[in-house]
């Protein structure tokens, strides 16, 4: 077996296999398009940006799969795999070299989305990938008559603090250094009196519009985030809102407003780095040193003054 580069020489295996690609990345395969179109396959040889693909080979057999690194962000992901009916063997000793490669730039995870289902789901395991949630992409319906969105509006710097407090109430704690906040804010907000009441990060691209909500069970802004994100949209782009388990109640919600859901799919892991405690020595302060008692004046006794 062996495990390359991809290079110039495999863009027609790469294009054979259009039809059968496993998207492991939903949010950047619905939001910019086929992983395997020409502007993406020209993309994948730029040495300047943090993608990186990779040919494993076996007996005739080849599977091509990528990884990426968005700039700042700690966690890597695998975009994709092709073709996706590919040995369990290719899949794993690929996601070696993809992880390996994560590594280097210094990415904390990689992560990946996956049908259940997916024969891939079980070689992503025996990579050494976990599953810590489950999510569902839905679909708005098309634009028309929708409700008022008037109380959502862009997100703005002075929101920062308190965005990032709703992502601490929400999101589990074992989840956060996974689940991190995409920096600088991008997205819309729901005020009322003066306190934020909810924050849907979105994420744009050609093809669509992909959002990623923080909204508590309890908040009324729910109803109205079809009428912001719609004239966000304009009609012109689909609208994709991504729930992940923690966040499963917006699944009646969705449903509610028309939206069409999606597969199950399981969100994936594998960490590249330990959190460890660390002991740190602390020098002991030093016991103060004893300070000598004032001296007490003598008033003496009455005979005694008299004297004087």
């Amino acid at each position: 077996m062996t495990v390359r580069r991809f290079d110039f020489l495999d863009i027609p295996t790469l294009a054979r296999h259009r039809r059968a690609v496993l998207t492991l990345d939903s949010a950047r395969a619905l939001t910019r398009g086929d992983p395997l179109s020409p502007a993406a396959l020209l993309s994948y040889l730029n040495p300047r940006r943090s993608i990186f693909t990779v040919v494993a080979s076996e007996n005739g057999d080849a599977l091509i799969g990528q990884v990426t690194q968005t700039e700042s962000q700690p966690s890597a992901r695998l975009t994709f795999l092709a073709p996706e009916d590919g040995s369990e063997a290719l899949i794993v000793a690929l996601l070696e070299a993809l992880t390996d490669q994560a590594g280097a730039w210094g990415a904390f995870h990689v992560l990946a989305e996956v049908d259940e289902h997916s024969p891939a789901f079980h070689a992503l395991r025996q990579a050494g990938f976990s599953m810590y949630a489950w999510q569902r992409v839905w679909r708005l319906p098309p634009a028309g008559p929708a409700p008022d969105g008037k109380l959502w509006r862009p997100v703005r710097s002075l929101d920062w603090p308190a965005v990032q407090s709703l992502h601490n109430q929400i999101v589990p704690a074992l989840l956060q250094p996974i689940e991190m906040l995409p920096q600088p804010a991008e997205g819309l907000v729901c005020r009322e009196n003066g306190e934020l009441l909810a924050y849907v990060t979105l994420s744009k691209g050609p093809a669509g519009i992909w959002v990623q909500p923080l909204i508590p069970p309890d908040c009324d802004c729910t109803p109205r985030l079809a009428g912001g994100l719609k004239a966000l949209g304009n009609g012109r782009r689909p609208i994709y809102v991504c729930v992940r388990s923690y966040h499963a109640w917006l699944e009646s919600v969705l449903a509610d407003l028309g939206a069409e859901a999606g597969p199950q799919q399981a969100v994936m892991v594998k960490r590249l780095v330990k959190l460890a405690k660390a002991e740190l020595a602390v020098k002991a302060r030093e016991p103060a040193l004893a300070k000598p008692a004032a001296p007490v004046a003598h008033m003496g006794t009455g005979e005694e003054l008299s004297k004087k």
